[in-house]
């Protein structure tokens, strides 16, 4: 019930906002925020370190702004870095951030969470010789420092595999191709950014009878709720918009993803990973 009421009373403050600017002049109170980003090249949805193309995510956010007139400043730095900055004060916002990652820095305090920017698709990369191998024969996952795969969570419990965390995704793929990990837990068009990117788009398979699942990438804080209402708006409202610049990364939708890469692998549904 507790959980219930706290859905309803978030989703009348996002109408009563809603019918407030309907009335009056937009987002009238602009001002400047710090969001903390993820130093980690997650392109194309985030390289915020990058002098050129910062990512779906920084565009999405950049249109935000220019609609609201709020201007964000972004921070890079380390993933595990980033809750701890927010409870300090010395961030206002964290990019990207999802309520399912249990964090015991924050998850005590209220941080509140956008509508997701976008649904990304988290996937096992394995080396493509190796599709069908099943996930009892793997003992050594790569995955992004700081990262919690959480589909992969009972295995690494009860000892049968071994995390091994990676500063990049470069990385990660060279453990793989080099047969020192058995699997890379990463998402797939961040993969395949890469595997382009090296000439290598025959070397691995995102296998979907190993574990997979979608992620939503939101914006939290702690303090400043009224601004995560607005987004939640424009992300509403501006729809097309969003479309578009989705389109525009190349970014498919992630059922229709899955159903692709069930034809390209020759696996009907049954076949499929299952969490249960």
């Amino acid at each position: 019930m507790k959980r219930f009421g706290n859905n309803v009373c978030r989703f009348v403050r996002v109408v009563t906002l809603l019918l407030t600017l309907t009335v009056s002049s937009p987002f009238v109170y602009a001002e400047t925020y710090i969001v903390g980003a993820q130093d980690i090249e997650y392109y194309p949805y985030y390289n915020f370190s990058s002098e050129h193309d910062k990512g779906l995510g920084r565009a999405i956010l950049d249109a935000f702004s220019k609609k609201t007139g709020h201007d964000f400043i972004y921070l890079s730095m380390p993933v595990r870095r980033l809750q701890i900055e927010l409870t300090k004060g010395n961030v206002d916002f964290v990019f990207p951030d999802n309520p399912k990652w249990y964090n015991q820095i924050t998850h005590k305090l209220g941080k509140v969470y956008s509508e997701s920017l976008t649904d990304t698709f988290a996937v096992t990369l394995v080396r493509k010789e190796n599709q069908g191998t099943e996930l009892s024969h793997i003992s050594k996952l790569a995955t992004p420092e700081g990262f919690s795969p959480a589909k992969w969570k009972q295995p690494i419990k009860n000892g049968s595999v071994e995390v091994i965390g990676v500063s990049s995704i470069y990385e990660g793929l060279r453990l793989l191709q080099d047969n020192k990990v058995e699997a890379f837990d990463v998402e797939y068009y961040a993969a395949l950014h890469f595997i382009q990117r090296i000439q290598q788009s025959d070397a691995f398979v995102a296998d979907l009878t190993l574990p997979n699942n979608v992620v939503s990438f939101s914006l939290s804080t702690l303090n400043h709720p009224d601004i995560i209402d607005e987004l939640n708006i424009f992300l509403l409202t501006e729809s097309d918009e969003i479309k578009n610049i989705k389109e525009r990364y190349g970014i498919e939708d992630t059922t229709q993803l899955k159903k692709q890469l069930m034809i390209e692998q020759g696996i009907n549904k049954n076949a499929l990973w299952d969490p249960l």
